[in-house]
């Protein structure tokens, strides 16, 4: 996301005194007369800001965590369209320090405040009202294990392959045939449980719950970026905090363990979750991006990271078997 100093002065559209800007990650942060706020292009399609701004209101109003809320322009706009076409928008923004993933408490803290978030993260009325569609994890793994097949054939017929795509091959079917049975095992249970899922809806999740959208100010969490707010299972956003962790941890399977108490103390964690989690841990996501990033990408130069990456993964597939094992 580019914000330019031309989009900057999109700024005079709203009620708001700014003393100072400075750049940020890809937005650009501001001082204001109304506290701390980011301004930043919109990466989502214009009608998702209304699903986000009701989201954000519903949780604001319960009180019980603290998150960005969107600031409405002049106009009472809650996105700003520059002469390009391109729509930005204006967001409170909070300064405090963000979760570091190796740290077990920030990540215990993290966790709490997730769980405290989906308690609150239920709008059926108004999913229902505007037919918010809900995601659907069997045609997403159908798609994955299509595209990974792709990949394997290609492999297997190209005539000159480099040493990552040697070695790609050479460890492709364990992956590719994990990936085949979960995504059976999901068509098979989960196809009449989400056609039904989707006629009650209103179950969200962040989207993208990740270290760096969970801010601590003064020992409060704070959440922040809700663009890829989704009618999902909650567990969505789980799975996606503790991969990351476990990544960066070696699937440590009592820290798991600990993180997982904390969310379910908070908001239990039902025999469904439990599935979900499994499943989505279970697919081989990992694999399936690195190999989605080689084949997306120039093949004539390979970047060395590829092989690090796959590298890495090949050597926690154990570990990352015993974390499986822990919560089947």
């Amino acid at each position: 996301m580019k914000v330019n100093d031309r989009s900057v002065s999109l700024l005079e559209q709203y009620e708001i005194t700014v003393n100072r800007t400075w750049k940020g990650r890809g937005a650009i942060l501001c001082d204001t007369d109304r506290g701390l706020k980011i301004f930043m292009e919109y990466p989502c399609p214009k009608e998702k800001i209304i699903l986000q701004d009701t989201l954000l209101t519903h949780i604001k109003e319960a009180g019980v965590i603290r998150t960005e809320s969107i600031v409405r322009n002049k106009e009472g706009e809650l996105l700003c369209i520059d002469t390009d076409q391109t729509a930005y928008v204006l967001k409170d923004y909070f300064n405090g320090q963000e979760c570091v993933v190796r740290d077990m408490q920030d990540c215990k803290r993290a966790v709490r405040a997730l769980a405290k978030l989906h308690k609150l993260m239920y709008l059926p009325a108004y999913c229902a009202q505007n037919e918010v569609r809900a995601f659907s994890l069997t045609r997403e793994f159908e798609k994955r294990t299509r595209e990974l097949k792709k990949v394997y054939k290609f492999l297997q017929h190209k005539g000159q392959r480099g040493d990552f795509e040697l070695y790609l091959l050479h460890h492709f079917l364990p992956f590719y045939e994990k990936a085949k049975q979960i995504s059976l095992r999901v068509q098979e249970e989960y196809t009449a449980e989400e056609q039904e899922h989707s006629k009650k809806m209103g179950s969200l999740c962040h989207g993208d719950f990740q270290y760096h959208n969970v801010m601590f100010c003064g020992g409060e969490a704070a959440v922040i970026h809700f663009e890829r707010c989704i009618v999902d299972s909650q567990m969505r956003d789980l799975c996606l905090f503790l991969r990351k962790m476990l990544e960066k941890n070696n699937w440590d399977v009592q820290e798991a363990a600990e993180l997982l108490e904390i969310y379910d103390k908070e908001k239990t964690l039902t025999a469904e979750d439990r599935r979900q989690l499994y499943y989505r841990f279970a697919y081989p996501e990992k694999f399936w991006k690195i190999v989605n990033f080689y084949y997306n990408n120039g093949k004539a130069w390979i970047p060395e990271k590829n092989m690090e990456k796959l590298t890495q993964l090949l050597s926690q597939e154990e570990n990352r078997e015993k974390f499986l094992e822990s919560i089947r």
